[in-house]
């Protein structure tokens, strides 16, 4: 908690006691039986954790980058998995709330700041990872709609959430021929691929995304065409930071396990602390 500020510790206390309690205690038979704690991260959500860094006018909770990732941390001590979600779902509501016109911001953010929907990032494909502008998911305008065509890969949460933050391509080759669209469950066309067999993380379930034909509403889209690309890689700056902080979470509760260890484990008569 050095250098932290009284409120920033307070965000801090408050994560780390809901990780200790409603989530360390859970996080194995969550892993093992593949299952999404949808109930735990709600919970989490009435303590201000599903939009933590969006605005307080559509539910957010209006805190800085810095408070975001001492709670993703905080959190992470007790599942870095759920909370790895979690931080991508703060991503995709604040994109909305940051990208979203009023009427966009009004519809989606309320529901998603609350937990009561789940969001998902849409944005790596087969063919494309690290090389984002090269993705192929087509949109072609049709009237007052696009059509939708195209997959992507390892989408967190794909298939059990209710709003997906999809990247796709409206225009030409590269970065400026890439807009997002906002698509929710249910729409005709868009279906989900097997869940992924992962050796951890299994919290939060993996599949691919699938647009057949998929009908949006041109009022779906974030933001202008062609700022697709914009809008992900301003998404992934924070994001980026986010899952960092995971990662220190999850090394923080890793020491301090071993270091329980180490005082109760008992070799030739005395403990492995006492070791050099």
């Amino acid at each position: 908690s050095t250098g932290l500020t009284e409120d920033q510790k307070e965000f801090q206390k408050v994560a780390l006691d809901f990780a200790a309690k409603e989530m360390a205690p859970y996080m194995a038979e969550w892993d093992e039986k593949e299952i999404f704690p949808v109930e735990t991260m709600r919970k989490a959500a009435q303590l201000g954790f599903g939009g933590i860094y969006v605005k307080p006018d559509v539910g957010g909770s209006g805190l800085s980058r810095l408070d975001t990732s001492i709670i993703f941390e905080a959190l992470s001590t007790g599942c870095t998995s759920t909370t790895a979600y979690m931080s991508i779902h703060n991503m995709c509501v604040w994109m909305i709330d940051t990208f979203g016109n009023e009427e966009q911001r009004r519809r989606f953010c309320p529901s998603l700041c609350s937990m009561e929907k789940f969001a998902s990032y849409c944005l790596t494909e087969p063919g494309s990872g690290s090389d984002a502008a090269s993705l192929l998911t087509s949109a072609q305008r049709k009237g007052d709609n696009y059509v939708l065509n195209g997959s992507k890969a390892f989408i967190s949460g794909g298939g059990d959430t209710d709003v997906y933050v999809v990247m796709c391509r409206t225009g030409g080759p590269g970065p400026k021929g890439i807009s997002c669209l906002v698509l929710e469950k249910g729409m005709p066309g868009l279906s989900f691929g097997k869940k992924e067999k992962k050796v951890g993380w299994n919290s939060q379930p993996t599949r691919a995304v699938i647009f057949e034909d998929c009908v949006v509403p041109v009022g779906n889209r974030l933001g202008a065409e062609g700022q697709g690309f914009s809008i992900a890689m301003q998404g992934l700056n924070g994001g980026r930071i986010n899952i960092a902080s995971c990662s220190l979470g999850a090394a923080h509760a890793s020491v301090l396990l071993a270091q329980e260890h180490l005082t109760v484990r008992k070799q030739f008569g005395e403990p492995l602390a006492h070791n050099q």
